[in-house]
């Protein structure tokens, strides 16, 4: 990251970094709404102390990185990013008390709005982490996935958010659904972030010329395959019209190679197997049998190629008086049942002026290749 090279370098403190963080939070923080608290003080000190490390000759691959952290009990999943010398300036919001957990955040000061479009929802779970990185409060904010808790806010925000694999960090969700994330405002910096916690940083610093694996090599355009649907769901013709171009563009670019399966993509919905596993006491037989069924059809899927692209969200950013019948997580939490790794980014802009996000989705143990796809989309714009 371009904050992390210069204070490393001494040409920027991190102290100053953070001083003018705490600045764009004063000013935007009332009209967005993206923080519950912020740690005015104590991000300041935390940031001197960054200086002083790197003044010591600590390498630090994040020093001086302003980060959000979501809610008020994330800085114990932010561990080994404060640890790398991120500077965590606040907690960002997540649905309040009696907030439909697929509709808003509340932040200190009212619902946190969209960016783009005050008068919409940035998605949610990890709503102000969205919102906050969108509008250039903070580079990175962290975010958890459940069921698109993190995809689903970046692609209605316009950045970057990365789901890693299910049980590829650590995580306190007894029902397994649940995946710590990133939202980023470049594929770049979401490497970074991935390159921390997932411990590749020890074989390679971000931004040396390795892969996010640590591994040096030359990109090799993955092939892809391409599902509006997944087979069951019935997305807005728009937002498939924009996800596809982009998935075109890519394609078009080298980045990924388009080919067509032999047969159409067709998994269950997963919802109610979600559902079941995240209600205590419920008879698991049913929803084990959806995951065992779309377990089966995606591993020939990725036998034969290695990622797979669909819209991230169904439908554009409602208002908030929430989204009526049709859930947001149609197309996302298919792989938190999996327990695929996914990423979105994002695609262009639908009818609406708000963003739209295109899905990636690897095999196990495949994030560097969404990260890798990811920083390829970015130089075809």
């Amino acid at each position: 990251m371009d904050i992390a090279s210069a204070v490393r370098s001494r040409t920027l403190r991190a102290v100053d970094v953070v001083t003018s963080a705490l600045e764009r939070i004063e000013r935007a923080d009332p009209v967005l709404c993206a923080f519950i608290e912020v740690w005015g003080e104590e991000a300041l000190q935390r940031a001197c102390e960054v200086d002083t490390r790197v003044g010591a000759g600590e390498r630090l691959p994040l020093a001086g990185v302003p980060i959000g952290v979501k809610g008020r009990h994330g800085l114990r999943a932010a561990g080994p990013l404060l640890a790398a010398g991120c500077v965590a300036v606040g907690a960002t919001s997540v649905p309040g008390p009696g907030t439909p957990w697929q509709t808003w955040g509340l932040g200190r000061y009212g619902r946190t709005v969209n960016p783009w479009r005050y008068d919409r929802t940035p998605g949610g779970s990890s709503a102000g982490s969205a919102a906050a990185v969108a509008a250039g409060l903070v580079p990175l904010a962290t975010g958890s996935d459940g069921a698109g808790s993190v995809r689903i806010p970046a692609a209605w925000c316009g950045v970057v958010g990365l789901k890693a694999g299910n049980g590829r960090l650590p995580s306190t969700d007894r029902t397994g659904l649940m995946a710590p994330g990133v939202l980023a405002r470049s594929a770049e910096d979401a490497a970074a972030y991935w390159a921390v916690v997932s411990g590749a940083d020890r074989a390679a610093a971000p931004g040396d010329g390795t892969d996010t694996d640590g591994v040096p090599g030359e990109y090799d355009a993955p092939t892809a395959v391409w599902s509006p649907d997944l087979g069951f769901d019935s997305p807005d013709p728009d937002v498939v019209a924009v996800a596809h171009s982009a998935a075109v563009r890519l394609a078009e670019a080298g980045a990924i190679r388009l080919v067509r399966p032999p047969t159409r993509l067709r998994l269950d919905d997963p919802a109610p197997a979600w559902l079941t596993l995240r209600t205590p006491g419920a008879d698991l037989a049913p929803a084990h049998r959806i995951r065992a069924a779309n377990d089966r059809r995606l591993a020939a899927l990725f036998s034969g190629v290695r990622l797979l692209l669909t819209p991230t969200a169904p439908t554009p950013p409602h208002g908030h008086e929430g989204p009526g019948e049709r859930y947001s997580t149609a197309l996302t939490w298919a792989f938190n049942v999996s327990g695929h790794p996914a990423i979105s980014i994002p695609a262009g802009f639908g009818p609406d002026g708000c963003p739209v996000g295109l899905q990636v989705v690897a095999t196990h143990g495949q994030e560097g290749a969404l990260l890798d796809v990811a920083r390829a989309a970015e130089t075809c714009d």
